[in-house]
């Protein structure tokens, strides 16, 4: 399945600009949210690149669009999966 990244960007922008409650995360790096509780996690951009990364993106499209209720980037899976997952990419 494909991914787009300029859809993405576009999203994160517009959340970005949207939420002011949200706290920024630093230069290279954004803000997910993970979970039944919707944990926040920063990650680093490069992680976008990322084949197992990409996956869990495409779910997150499927389930949301690009209309994500957090204002952020919403991971529809638990956390210890997204540790587990995002554990090998570092």
């Amino acid at each position: 399945m494909g991914f787009r990244l300029p859809g993405i960007r576009k999203s994160l922008f517009a959340a970005n600009q949207a939420s002011s409650k949200a706290v920024d995360a630093p230069k290279g790096y954004l803000a997910v949210y993970v979970g039944e509780k919707m944990k926040r996690f920063v990650i680093p951009v490069s992680y976008l690149n990322q084949p197992s990364f990409q996956d869990l993106l495409s779910e997150a499209e499927e389930e949301f669009g690009y209309d994500h209720p957090m204002g952020g980037l919403t991971i529809p899976c638990s956390e210890d999966t997204f540790q587990r997952i995002t554990s090998f990419l570092n």
